[in-house]
């Protein structure tokens, strides 16, 4: 029974990080899918039932809440102590290094140092203070980003690679994306500390489950311990190596997660070399979707081809990541 609650709880925290990250990404697949979903859903659940479900998905990811950043800490402690209390006692014990063991924890201070960055700095709000300084930063390409556009409800002209974050009520300059695990919009100011948390994050996933495995393999494989078997309380035949279910699970959960986040930091390394933002990504995307065969557009409207006019070699687009473009123009100011 244990054996089998562990497991369903491992499987839906896992559901859980799928589900996050695609959001976080916010691509128009998930988009079709949550459709599709909400449509056979419509038919099988009553509808006092389907309000209820999209009043807590409104407040889960669209209104601010500390709901994610507290699962993403209790996950963590989770995650930590099962470390703590199982593997690194037995590690210690199969005289396995202790820089090799301490690794994890080095990266858990990181981690929390990026994480907390990521949740209270500024990620560039437009305020009618900055607002002409913002206009001079990024060049318009009259197809993704026009001149003289205001927002409709901050009544501020928008420069270009912004946009309204509907979360948070504010414009934000460089906008990438409003990511609930850190309760906040990344952008220009900010997304420096959003991809090192991401990188740490991944990392210490990804140490852990190498921890876990090479445990494992010397425990198990080497001492033949997954040929023993021994017979339960209710008279069936287990392998020995079941005695240890939490840390298989928790083997499984961490290089699960090692694979969803190293797949998304790949995706964030990407932008940040070719100089795009997530919504400048997606939005590109449904521009090259305008040419497809199957997509309705009028007759007389003209096909607009997105060009990447802000991508300036690998080094300078990572450049900007960590020294945002806005520096410059304030150090000429003074």
């Amino acid at each position: 029974m244990d054996f089998l609650v562990l497991f369903l709880f491992y499987m839906a925290l896992v559901l859980i990080g799928i589900v996050t990250i695609c959001i976080c990404s916010k691509t128009h697949y998930l988009k079709g899918l949550v459709r599709g979903g909400a449509q056979i859903i419509s038919y099988i659940i009553p509808e006092c039932l389907q309000r209820a479900m999209l009043k807590l998905l409104h407040y889960l990811f669209h209104t601010r809440n500390y709901t994610f950043v507290l699962l993403h800490l209790i996950l963590q402690g989770m995650v930590y102590s099962e470390y703590t209390w199982e593997i690194f006692g037995y590690c210690q014990e199969l005289e396995f290094s202790l820089h090799y063991l301490l690794l994890p924890y080095l990266l858990l201070i990181g981690n929390l140092v990026f994480f907390t960055l990521s949740c209270v700095s500024n990620p560039g709000t437009i305020t009618k203070a900055n607002e002409l300084l913002f206009l001079q930063v990024y060049e318009f390409d009259e197809v993704m980003f026009s001149k003289n556009r205001k927002c409709s409800t901050c009544n501020l002209r928008k420069p270009a690679r912004s946009k309204h974050c509907s979360v948070c009520n504010r414009c934000v300059h460089r906008f990438d994306h409003h990511c609930v695990w850190v309760n906040n919009c990344i952008g220009a100011w900010n997304a420096r500390y959003f991809l090192l948390y991401l990188l740490t994050l991944t990392a210490s996933a990804a140490t852990m489950a190498v921890v876990s495995t090479v445990f494992l393999v010397q425990l198990v494989m080497l001492s033949d311990l997954y040929l023993e078997t021994y017979i339960d309380d209710l008279g069936h035949f287990q392998y020995l190596f079941l005695t240890f279910p939490r840390i298989v699970f928790m083997l499984g959960f961490v290089a699960m997660l090692s694979f969803l986040l190293g797949g998304y930091l790949c995706f964030t390394l990407y932008l940040a070399a070719t100089n795009q933002t997530t919504n400048e990504w997606y939005r590109g995307d449904r521009t090259w979707c305008q040419h497809c065969p199957h997509t309705a557009r009028p007759p007389s409207a003209e096909p607009q081809v997105h060009r990447n006019i802000h991508s300036h070699g690998l080094w300078s687009n990572l450049g900007e990541i960590f020294l945002p473009a806005t520096a410059h123009y304030e150090r000429k100011k003074n």
